[in-house]
């Protein structure tokens, strides 16, 4: 039985597109192992239609998988630091732009709010990496939160060194065992991954 058998596991979402086709079936794997799964996003994702998907088409997907509605406002995700209905906070994917703020404490965003919930009360937050600047600019950001109490990483590598060398991205296959981890306290390994070998 997996560990996350009726734990609560806030799902962020944040503005990498090309991920999410990625992403979705990793939020079915969350429900069939018996977790209640509450969306959280960004405002990128209740407003872009890109090559990617349609803004409309992604929120009903998420809705239909999780069977809850979207928290998409500051507003509605600050209650959950109150109540500390997150067992888990998960953001997938998590970009360049998400990661520096929440390595400089910069609460504007829905899934912001939640993972500031989340650190208040002492529960862990863990990150999927999704950003091209993670070995550029990001690097200082990414280094912070790895030092950070609480904040777990999901195994992340180059996806392109080639054509794109500073850009991460996490194995989204691997958020399930990184959450699981999370609740025990330790960090999956091993963290590094050569993911464009995958």
């Amino acid at each position: 039985m997996s560990k996350l058998q009726g734990k609560t596991i806030g799902f962020g979402l944040s503005g990498s597109h090309c991920t999410f086709e990625e992403t979705m079936p990793q939020i079915k794997r969350f429900v069939d192992a018996g977790a209640r799964v509450i969306p959280i996003v960004s405002n990128t994702i209740m407003t872009t239609d890109t090559r990617f998907g349609t803004s409309l088409g992604w929120q009903q997907q998420i809705k239909e998988l999780t069977g809850e509605e979207l928290i998409s406002t500051i507003p509605q995700a600050e209650p959950l630091g109150p109540s500390k209905l997150l067992d888990v906070m998960l953001i997938a994917p998590c970009t360049g732009s998400t990661t520096s703020r929440l390595a400089n404490a910069i609460t504007d965003s829905a899934v912001l709010m939640a993972a500031k919930a989340t650190m208040r009360n002492l529960r862990p937050l863990v990150i999927a990496i999704s950003t091209n600047d993670g070995l550029g600019l990001n690097a200082a950001n990414i280094a912070k939160l790895l030092a950070a109490k609480n904040i777990y990483f999901v195994p992340f590598g180059q996806d392109a060194p080639d054509k794109k060398p500073n850009s991460l991205v996490a194995r989204m296959d691997l958020l399930l065992e990184t959450c699981e981890a999370s609740l025990e306290g330790r960090q999956l390994q091993p963290l590094l991954i050569e993911r464009f070998n995958d």
